[in-house]
């Protein structure tokens, strides 16, 4: 498995994608059944197979990342060669970014002397996906990309 296996959330959401994937295998419904009983090995490697293109599927798609935590906010850019990123640092006491009012204050005060940016890049290390997938394991979120054009483009 090169990903994850989707969450039972996510399998009953995608319910209609994941029949389809079986019957391209042949399987119906009847006859899943009967392998989730008799061959659970097998049920979870059809599992796993449908999991990792789904994954493919929304990784090829991702242009942007972010990533909030208390004390910064890191923004990705997923370019084809390389990651972008900018971290944003506010040195003010009891700053955190995971609170509406200090995010609200820190999108209206963004040149502010309190506010660091540092922004860099990096080729990939391992396959694009990844390294992409990896950081949304670790707490990032997809985004449209709006944040980070605009510290961008503040800070540029």
């Amino acid at each position: 498995m090169k990903y994850r296996q989707l969450t039972k959330e996510q399998f009953e959401e995608l319910h209609e994608e994941f029949a389809k994937f079986l019957a391209t295998q042949q399987i119906d419904v009847a006859e899943w059944n009967e392998i989730k009983k008799s061959k659970p090995e097998v049920a979870e490697e059809e599992m796993n197979l449908f999991s990792d293109l789904v994954w493919e599927g929304v990784l090829k798609k991702v242009n942007y990342l972010e990533h909030f935590s208390t004390d910064n906010l890191n923004l990705f850019r997923c370019d084809t060669e390389h990651i972008q990123r900018i971290v944003v640092t506010v040195s003010k006491d009891g700053f955190n970014f995971l609170k509406e009012a200090d995010y609200k204050w820190f999108v209206e005060n963004s040149k502010d002397d309190s506010i660091e940016y540092f922004k860099g890049q990096k080729p990939y290390l391992k396959e694009r996906n990844s390294e992409i997938f990896d950081l949304i394991e670790k707490g990032s979120v997809i985004s449209k990309g709006n944040l980070f054009e605009g510290v961008l483009k503040l800070i540029s």
